[in-house]
């Protein structure tokens, strides 16, 4: 328990203090005859006011500095009040309305100069007012002068929905014309600072210059409106006349504009009803709909004729104000020329009628010369593949018959130049079925290594007899095209490469493009211009001119072509000195690889003669007949000859013999054709080894042989294909 209260002043502490230690010091005098005790008490005393000394200066010094913290606080206050007084002060010389209110909305201070023109509310503006209560306050002066249709309470609450922005300034309308801008800004501590300005002279001002130049923009649109071309009327909100323009006077029959200005719509109808006669589709009826709709009208359209000789097109349409404006355009000029140009239409697709069935006819006349070419040039081709046919199997079998190197040679040079002859043929062939739509297409599979690979052993001797380098990367894709018809596009651009290009080397590769493969031959050759890229495609065209290598430049057409019936994209890049790369896209199936394409030897020959082979040929070309017998029997094999179907039925039942093996030509001239002929023989016979020969390699014709488990083999006949064959068949 404490002597001292703590709650009292520090000399009423110090009185008792010392009251405490009289008392102390009169008890032990009283009891002097206990000296050891009263000496004890003395030092407890002794003590006591050692500590009621300290605790006296710390509670002086505490006083002290209350004092001085009293001090400082006093001239606080008094700069507070003077800074108060400034501030005050300094407001007061605003030429603005101010106030500002804290951050909890409420009145602080405000200068004499805020809300002064509303006198009825500037008691009411007292510090602690809140801001809604402020906003209530001038909603309901009478000073305050409210947009039409809108109340004080809704005035109030847009006023309140915008005092959450950070920064606002918005005009007030006063009774009397007057205005005021007000001005309202967030502080830093979420308090509000208002800021009120007397704007009425500046508003004033603005509306004379407004008016001004409202007054010459109205003179400005008179003159323009003046100087148009239309008649323009102009009709207010309420469908009354409030002006027009010069060219109206002339287009319609109006009264004077300064007795018509004010009349309504309707009024001026009636008046122009005798005048005019609306368009099909429109009538007076429709147009005074249009002008009696208050507000959202769409533009409208229409003609009117006056007198029957003059025709004008009308155009109404609203103005913001919800009027509208209707003008008047003369198309009499156009209308005419409208039906001038109509006739001269009708005349010219009359005309174009005409010429388009004479053109009809020229079309027809040159499609019919084009099939007419097509069926000339495949007819004339399969005419020379017959005695070329004969004339290869002649020279062949000669080398058969002979062991002299000089005879061989020459045989082997006839050989070449028959095979040049045939090369020229298929090519002429290739491009008259593919301009004719008729080529046979056979899309499959087809694995490119099967191609690639006869084509080197093909073409590298020959590459390299000019000195080139010819690679060809190998590959193991597979992609979705006509494995023959591919073999001769990349046969062609690979022997073109190595006839244009004099030194260096020719590569052959295949990139993955997505869903496709590009198939790339680069070469390093003399390069093509640009101005010559699409010419080189084109019959018979060599950029050189040179023939003297056996070229008709009948390669890259076919390769176009076949290209495009296939839709493989062809591609051609090239420069000039530095090379060429000529590129086809090809599809890459999703199916597995059904066409091997194997190499097959031209050197190679039969291990043995064909002693003891009967072979019945039934071919009604005597040439190609003989040039047959000659070759088999050279190999000798025996030959049976007819010339026709009936004539080889005729002669297997006199002889009652079957043959070991049928040649039979497709086109026998008579009843009867092979594949006829064979389906005959084996049904009176049984199945007897047979081919079917012919210069026709279509589609229809491959499958037919194929329905009937027979190979074709094609004009001009391949030796070495004939030779396998009579091997097999024996």
């Amino acid at each position: 328990m404490s002597l001292i209260n703590p709650s009292d002043s520090v000399e009423r502490q110090n009185e008792k203090l010392i009251q405490i230690t009289r008392s102390l010091m009169r008890r032990v005098e009283q009891k002097s005859e206990q000296s050891g005790l009263a000496y004890a008490q003395f030092e407890r005393a002794a003590l006591l006011e050692a500590k009621v000394r300290e605790r006296t200066l710390d509670l002086e010094r505490t006083l002290d500095l209350l004092q001085d913290s009293n001090a400082r606080l006093a001239e606080a206050n008094l700069e507070t009040e003077a800074a108060r007084a400034n501030l005050t002060e300094a407001i007061e010389t605003i030429s603005e309305g101010f106030a500002l209110f804290d951050q909890e909305d409420e009145l602080v201070l405000s200068n004499s100069r805020f809300c002064r023109d509303l006198l009825d509310i500037t008691g009411g503006l007292v510090a602690g007012l809140k801001f809604a209560d402020y906003v209530d306050l001038i909603s309901s002066s009478k000073f305050l002068a409210l947009p039409e249709n809108e109340t004080g309470h809704e005035w109030a609450k847009r006023r309140m929905e915008r005092h959450g922005d950070n920064h606002v300034v918005f005009n007030v309308s006063l009774i009397w014309d007057r205005w005021l801008q007000v001005s309202e800004h967030r502080t830093s501590r979420g308090g509000t600072v208002i800021l009120q300005t007397d704007v009425t002279d500046i508003i004033r001002l603005e509306r004379l210059e407004r008016d001004k130049i409202r007054d010459q923009q109205a003179q400005l649109l008179g003159a323009t409106l003046d100087h148009l071309n239309q008649g323009v009327c102009i009709f207010d909100r309420n469908q009354k006349l409030v002006g027009w323009n010069k060219k109206m006077d002339s287009l319609l029959d109006l009264p004077a504009q300064s007795s018509a200005l004010g009349l309504s719509f309707s009024v001026l109808l009636n008046r122009l009803e005798d005048q005019i006669e609306f368009s099909p589709g429109f009538d007076a009826e429709r147009l005074t709909r249009w002008t009696n709709t208050n507000t959202g009208r769409k533009p409208i359209a229409f003609e009117v004729t006056r007198d029957t000789a003059r025709t004008l097109s009308v155009f109404a349409q609203e103005m913001p104000d919800h009027g509208f404006v209707i003008s008047f355009t003369d198309v009499t000029a156009e209308r005419e020329a409208g039906r001038a140009l109509f006739e001269m239409n009708e005349m010219l697709e009359k005309r174009v009628e005409e010429r388009t069935q004479e053109l009809g006819v020229a079309l027809a006349e040159a499609e019919r010369a084009n099939a007419s070419k097509s069926r000339f040039v495949a007819a004339a081709s399969h005419d020379l593949l017959q005695p070329l046919s004969a004339a290869k199997l002649f020279v062949s079998s000669l080398s058969d018959r002979t062991a002299e190197a000089d005879v061989l040679g020459v045989i082997g040079k006839a050989e070449t130049a028959l095979a040049g002859v045939e090369q020229i043929i298929e090519a002429l062939l290739d491009i008259s079925r593919l301009d004719s739509g008729k080529a046979a297409f056979e899309v499959q599979p087809v694995q490119l290594s099967a191609i690639l690979g006869p084509l080197r052993d093909e073409l590298e001797p020959v590459a390299a007899a000019k000195g080139l380098d010819l690679r060809i990367v190998e590959t193991s894709l597979t992609v979705k095209s006509d494995p023959g018809y591919l073999r001769r596009i990349i046969q062609n651009l690979i022997s073109n490469a190595i006839r244009y290009t004099d030194n260096g080397k020719i590569l052959v590769g295949m990139r993955r493009n997505g869903s496709s493969a590009r198939i790339e031959v680069w070469d390093t050759g003399k390069g093509i211009a640009e101005k010559d890229q699409t010419a080189i495609f084109g019959e018979f065209k060599r950029l050189d001119g040179d023939m003297a290598d056996g070229g008709l430049g009948l390669g890259l057409a076919i390769v176009e072509r076949a290209c495009a019936s296939l839709g493989h994209p062809l591609g051609l890049w090239s420069m000039p000195g530095s090379g060429s790369c000529f590129s086809l896209n090809v599809p890459i199936p999703k199916g597995e690889l059904r066409y091997e394409n194997k190499p097959v030897d031209p050197a190679e020959k039969a291990d043995h003669l064909l002693s003891g082979l009967i072979v019945l040929l039934v071919e009604n070309d005597p040439q190609l007949a003989n040039a047959i017998s000659v070759m088999i029997e050279g190999w000798q094999g025996q030959v049976i000859h007819a010339h026709s179907g009936e004539e080889a039925l005729e002669l297997l039942s006199e002889i009652q013999l079957i043959p070991d093996a049928l040649l039979l030509d497709y086109q026998l001239g008579g009843g009867i054709d092979g594949l006829t002929l064979y389906r005959e023989i084996v049904a009176a016979y049984g199945s007897v080894p047979a081919r079917l020969i012919s210069a026709d390699r279509s589609r229809s014709l491959r499958k037919a042989c194929s329905d009937l488990k027979m190979d074709l083999i094609a004009k001009p006949i391949d030796r070495e294909k004939l030779q396998k064959f009579l091997n097999a068949a024996r």
